[in-house]
């Protein structure tokens, strides 16, 4: 028999990532409907935590409940105040269709699955690895010559991304300064 809190915790985690799932979908008002995501981000971390998964945990709350819900903020903030309703749109029936189909057939395929379990009659007994140690141990040794390759391509990117940024800031900054103080290039009246 499985340990009472995991089932415990395994369900009442995924009753709160489905809810903010559905909140998503059902909320209007944008700012809401992102927090409702970031929810569910982290109630799937934490189901990943409660099936011994916790490099993927790890990774979901970084990037996802992390990374990517503060790009969905700051899209958000650079939006106009009046394109951040979530209103409804052409697509909402064929996407709850395809939405409950895919649902069917993961369902079936999860049912008709001839599932292995581990040795061991209880979850105490069971020896799970550890990822995150097994995981480490290849990016900084076998695999660290990749990693250091992607991890200089993504500065570089970046200090790429900061370089384009901050000439085009600084060209308007100096031509609306030139121009307020009357030194900037004017039409002349013909």
């Amino acid at each position: 028999m499985e340990s009472i809190g995991i089932i415990v915790a395994f369900w009442a985690l995924a009753v709160t990532t489905v809810g903010a799932a559905l909140g998503v979908l059902v909320s209007r008002n944008l700012l809401h409907a992102i927090f409702f995501l970031i929810t569910s981000f982290l109630g799937m971390a934490g189901l990943f935590i409660t099936l011994s998964a916790d490099f993927i945990a790890a990774a979901q709350v970084l990037i996802y409940a992390g990374a990517i819900s503060v790009l969905l903020v700051f899209a958000m903030m650079l939006t106009p105040l009046a394109s951040r309703d979530n209103a409804n749109s052409l697509y909402l029936a064929p996407g709850a269709l395809a939405g409950l189909g895919l649902a069917a057939i993961v369902g079936f395929v999860a049912v008709d699955t001839p599932w292995a379990e581990l040795a061991g009659s209880t979850l105490a007994e069971r020896s799970f690895p550890d990822t995150v140690r097994t995981i480490g141990a290849q990016l900084i040794g076998r695999y660290v010559l990749a990693f250091e390759l992607a991890s200089v391509l993504l500065l570089f990117a970046l200090i790429g991304a900061v370089v384009l940024v901050h000439d085009r800031a600084a060209e308007r900054g100096a031509a609306a300064a030139a121009e307020e103080a009357g030194t900037g290039p004017r039409e002349e009246a013909t």
